[in-house]
């Protein structure tokens, strides 16, 4: 039954994750907004829902570690892991003149979730602070990201794009969460530490549904949604995602956030960064290095 659950949440990643890059895509055409705005909202915020869903059961449960481990491990995982093997994939175009605003907020993100981690906990008012860092990013991400006007849709046809979406993001969540629990257990038949479960198959499992969606999205040419798919889970699983559960209950900050495991998210969000503007995007040498990154990333936790 575990390895039928594996190959069924498999399965469902990548169903979901090629209905979603078809109704996201949809979406923007009908109301005049660019791929990349919907892969930074719709699609980058749906699939950050397994981040959410585990950071808001962890801080409840008293496992504050969990919680904030889970958005710094994601996000250095979504740029290393993911935009690596989509790049491998298939050659990444970011445009930098059209995304320095969309870069420039994940990286005030990830600087200010460092600021933050510095002290003993990251407080209501910090949750408040990161939340309206979410807000202030979407009105400027649907001010600024309108499109020459396209033929619309019909009104039966974007209901289905709408029904399409929200079902695939749902379709993700689920996946993932079978995929998880079912390799967990393989991985412990197999006799593998929980150490080594935790930081490979625990921490890449909320993003399965970015990785899902941005591998499809760069197979099927979408350069746009695959990039800022992860752009846009970056941003609000530190500005969302921590804000949201901060503001519910404070979260203690163990020291070794801010003394080992940001300095790699930083450093990550920097290469994204500097890659953009040098070379415009992603070709698959840079994707190999970036899984390669990865791999030094996993030693080194281990």
């Amino acid at each position: 039954m575990t390895y039928i659950l594996f190959l069924l949440g498999l399965a469902m990643l990548f169903l979901g994750g090629e209905a979603l890059v078809r109704g996201a895509s949809s979406i923007a055409r009908h109301f005049h907004l660019s791929p990349m705005v919907i892969g930074l909202t719709i699609v980058g915020f749906g699939t950050s829902a397994p981040e959410l869903l585990v950071s808001l059961q962890a801080a409840l449960e008293g496992r504050p570690e969990i919680a904030i481990g889970n958005v710094v491990g994601s996000n250095i995982a979504n740029i290393l892991l993911i935009l690596g093997i989509s790049a491998v994939i298939a050659p990444l175009i970011i445009p930098a003149r059209k995304m320095w605003r969309d870069l420039g907020f994940m990286l005030c993100a990830t600087a200010v979730l460092w600021v933050m981690l510095l002290g003993t906990e990251i407080t209501r008012l910090h949750g408040a602070i990161l939340f309206a860092g979410l807000m202030v990013f979407l009105a400027s991400t649907f001010l600024f990201g309108k499109v020459e006007a396209q033929p619309e849709l019909s009104e039966e046809n974007q209901l289905k794009s709408w029904v399409f979406t929200i079902g695939a993001l749902i379709v993700l969540v689920i996946g993932a969460r079978f995929l998880v629990d079912s390799a967990v257990e393989i991985a412990t038949a197999f006799g593998l530490s929980e150490a080594v479960i935790g930081l490979t198959i625990v921490a890449v499992g909320t993003s399965l549904p970015e990785l899902a969606t941005s591998v499809i999205a760069a197979y099927r040419r979408q350069t746009e949604i695959a990039v800022g798919n992860i752009v846009g889970s970056n941003i609000f699983n530190i500005f969302g995602i921590l804000g949201i559960t901060a503001l519910i209950a404070p979260i203690p900050a163990d020291p070794r956030f801010a003394a080992v495991d940001m300095p790699w998210a930083m450093a990550t969000a920097l290469g994204l960064v500097v890659l953009a503007f040098l070379l415009n995007g992603l070709p698959r040498v840079a994707g190999a290095l970036l899984l390669v990154a990865y791999a030094a990333y996993i030693f080194f936790m281990a």
